[in-house]
């Protein structure tokens, strides 16, 4: 290869590292944007953790997944524990431990030393989901019907499998719908649903986009979670 060419590879790599920039920027500026705002103009509201909150509603992020994924880099971003949830949810369980199974590659036996073996969702079940009277144990930490039990077994219907195959087979619908917000079991819930629902599009170019409502969202922890799920 001569320098000419050399020159085009190292330019075209550079390209790439200027445009990777240049998005990630862009996502961070949205993210930062609305973080600012919320500092400025939020209400101080007591909660129910008494730990009280700078509130706002009604906002709105987008994301252009065809320029790269909106990974937020303010923060150390959990992504194992962003791909075992979700995978956690798709499965329909509402045992913590499992969870914790996915998360660290290994049987829940092995996982009884909670300084090391804990999950996002420990928390919520040594306290809600006791208080619930779930079982809670060190091979088993039942939530009640929580997001994937919602997701899989909504009385007895699985929303997961609804939804791919009206994306497959009916495309232009209105009705492409993931709910997680099922009345009857929030007070049987570990913790209510805090992303409730998601409705799916498809263009007439076969792109597929998705717009996600969040009933409440910890900007500055919960959120870079959020969206990377």
């Amino acid at each position: 290869m001569d320098e000419y060419g050399s020159i085009a590879l190292l330019a075209n790599d550079l390209s790439w590292v200027f445009a990777i920039k240049i998005f990630f920027k862009k996502i961070m500026k949205v993210y930062l944007d609305l973080l600012s705002q919320i500092l400025e103009s939020g209400e101080e509201k007591e909660d129910r953790t008494n730990t009280g909150t700078i509130s706002s509603f009604g906002h709105q992020l987008k994301f252009n997944l065809k320029e790269g994924f909106p990974a937020v880099t303010t923060k150390s971003l959990a992504w194992k524990g962003v791909v075992s949830e979700l995978l956690w949810f798709l499965e329909g369980s509402d045992d913590e431990r499992r969870l914790a199974e996915i998360r660290f590659g290994k049987p829940r036996e092995e996982l009884t030393d909670l300084e090391k073996f804990s999950t996002i969702w420990t928390d919520n079940a040594d306290n809600q989901g006791r208080d619930l009277g779930y079982k809670n144990d060190e091979l088993e930490k039942r939530l009640g019907p929580v997001y994937g039990v919602q997701w899989r077994d909504w009385n007895g219907h699985d929303q997961i499998k609804t939804l791919i195959d009206g994306i497959k087979n009916n495309p232009y619908s209105r009705r492409h719908i993931l709910n997680a917000w099922n009345v009857s079991d929030i007070n049987k819930m570990a913790l209510p649903r805090c992303h409730v629902m998601s409705q799916y599009y498809v263009s007439s170019d076969g792109s597929l986009s998705c717009h996600m409502y969040q009933r409440s969202a910890d900007m500055f922890l919960g959120v870079p979670f959020n969206i990377a799920s």
